[in-house]
C-alpha cells in the first residue's frame, strides 16, 4: 500500500505577520473576528499577536484565546525573558521564540556573535517551559544563515526542550531548489517538527513553501492573501491548494472558506484583492476568450484544472473583446434567447465594439439589449449598418 503521509500542519501569522503589513492596523474586534474565521476555517495555529506590545495587545490576545475553539492560539515572542512574562499575562499556552540566526542580522541586533545565540536558547527556551508553555523556536534570517551553525541551532533548540524550529527566510532569498536542499539537511541532523516561513520578495514565497514541505517540513507558516511585510508572505490559499493539487498533501482547511476569508481579512487590512488573485479573485475562474469558452462548454476540465465548486464558487463565461460566437450562443440561450447564425454574429461584433470602446466585460443586460435591436426590422445594432459599430 501507499505510504499515506499525515496533513501538514497550518500555522497562520495573519494576525501578527500580516499586520506588520505597511499600514495595516487591525482593531481588536477585528483581530477576534479574523481569528474565529481562521478557526473555522480549519487552520491549525494561530499566531495571534506579539505581547510584549502592550496592555492592548495582550487584551485582544486574551480574548481570541477565549473566543477561538479549536485553533492552538501561538503568541509570538523574542528570545527575551521579559516577553515570555508577557505572553504569560495574554493567557497562551504556546509561545513562539525567535532569534537571528544569520550573522549580520546578530551583529545587528545583538552586537555579539553565534556564542550569545546558542546562550539565548539555552537560557530562555527552558526559562518559557519552567512556566508552563509549549515551545517553539524561529531562526530569524535563517536563508542567509552559515549552514554548519544553523545545524547547531537546530541541535541547541532540541536540547533546550522546544518541539519545532522554524526556519525563516525573512528576506525572501531563497528558491524552490535551496529550499528543498536546506530542509533535506535539517531533516538529517534533527527529530524536531521543521516548519517553513517565507517572504515573497521573489515571487516564490509559495513554491519555496511547497519545496520545503517536499523536503520534510511538517508545518507551514503563511498568511492570509499573502499578507505581510514588503512583498508579503507565503499565501494561505494557494499553499493549501497547491500543496493538495502539486502533491496530494491534505491540510485540515476547508477550501470552501477560503473565499469569505480572504474577503473578511481584505476588509479589515483595506487592501482589496486583485481581480486575478489566484483561488479568492474575482475573475480567477471567469472565461473571455472564444477558444477557452468553446472548450469549456464542451468539457470544463479543458480550461479549468481546479474545480471552482471545492471553493464555493462557480464558472463565469464573460463577455469581451476575445468572445466568440459559442459564448454569444450560450448567454443568450441562459437569457431564454435564441438568435441564429447571422444574428450571433452581427451580436457578437456588438459586444466586440463595446468592450473595445469602454474598456470592460459586457453586461448580460446590454447582450440581451443587443438581441432585441437584431429583432426590430430593417434596424442594425449600431442604428445603421453592421459596419459601423457605432457604440
Amino acid at each position: 500500500m501507499p505510504l499515506v503521509l499525515p496533513p501538514v500542519i497550518i500555522n497562520d501569522s495573519t494576525l501578527r505577520d500580516g499586520e506588520q503589513a505597511p499600514g495595516v492596523a487591525f482593531t481588536s474586534p477585528e483581530k477576534i473576528a479574523i481569528a474565529c474565521a481562521l478557526d473555522a476555517a480549519g487552520v491549525d495555529e494561530i499566531e495571534a499577536g506579539i505581547p510584549a506590545m502592550g496592555g492592548q495587545e495582550i487584551g485582544t490576545l486574551l480574548a481570541i484565546s477565549e473566543a477561538v475553539e479549536r485553533a492552538a492560539v501561538i503568541a509570538w515572542c523574542r528570545m527575551m525573558p521579559e516577553d515570555v512574562d508577557a505572553a504569560l499575562l495574554s493567557g497562551v499556552e504556546r509561545v513562539h521564540l525567535s532569534v537571528p540566526v544569520s550573522d549580520r542580522q546578530i551583529r545587528a541586533k545583538f552586537g555579539t556573535g553565534r556564542k550569545d545565540v546558542l546562550d539565548r536558547i539555552a537560557r530562555v527556551v527552558p526559562y518559557a517551559l519552567d512556566r508552563g508553555l509549549t515551545v517553539s523556536v524561529g531562526g530569524e534570517d535563517a536563508s542567509r544563515a552559515d549552514s554548519d551553525f544553523l545545524k547547531r541551532v537546530v541541535v541547541a533548540v532540541e536540547a533546550a526542550g522546544a518541539h519545532r524550529f522554524r526556519y525563516a527566510d525573512t528576506l525572501g532569498v531563497l528558491d524552490p531548489f535551496s529550499t528543498y536542499d536546506a530542509f533535506r539537511a535539517l531533516c538529517a541532523e534533527t527529530d524536531l517538527e521543521l516548519e517553513f516561513h517565507g517572504h515573497d520578495d521573489l515571487g516564490l514565497a509559495t513554491a519555496n513553501t511547497l519545496a520545503s514541505i517536499r523536503g520534510g517540513a511538517t508545518h507551514a507558516s503563511v498568511c492570509v492573501l499573502g499578507l505581510g511585510e514588503r512583498a508579503g508572505n507565503a499565501a494561505l490559499e494557494e499553499v493549501v491548494t497547491a500543496l493538495r493539487e502539486t502533491q496530494g498533501r491534505m491540510t485540515h482547511v476547508s477550501l470552501s472558506r477560503l473565499g469569505p476569508l480572504a474577503e473578511m481579512v481584505a476588509d479589515a487590512a483595506r487592501r482589496p484583492i486583485h481581480e486575478s488573485k489566484s483561488i479568492v479573485g474575482g475573475s480567477a475562474f471567469s472565461h473571455e476568450s472564444g477558444i477557452h469558452v468553446s472548450g469549456l462548454l464542451r468539457d470544463a476540465g479543458t480550461y479549468e484544472a481546479l474545480d471552482p465548486a471545492i471553493f464555493g464558487r462557480q464558472h463565469e463565461i464573460v463577455l469581451g473583446k476575445h468572445s466568440g460566437g459559442a459564448a454569444i450562443r450560450a448567454m443568450l440561450r441562459s437569457l431564454g434567447l435564441e438568435s441564429d447564425h447571422h444574428r450571433v454574429a452581427a451580436i457578437l461584433d456588438a459586444v466586440r465594439a463595446r468592450a473595445i470602446r469602454c474598456k470592460r466585460a459586457v453586461s448580460v443586460e446590454e447582450l440581451a439589449e443587443f438581441h432585441a435591436a437584431t429583432m426590430a426590422p430593417h434596424v442594425g445594432i449600431f442604428g445603421g449598418t453592421h459596419a459601423e459599430a457605432r457604440v
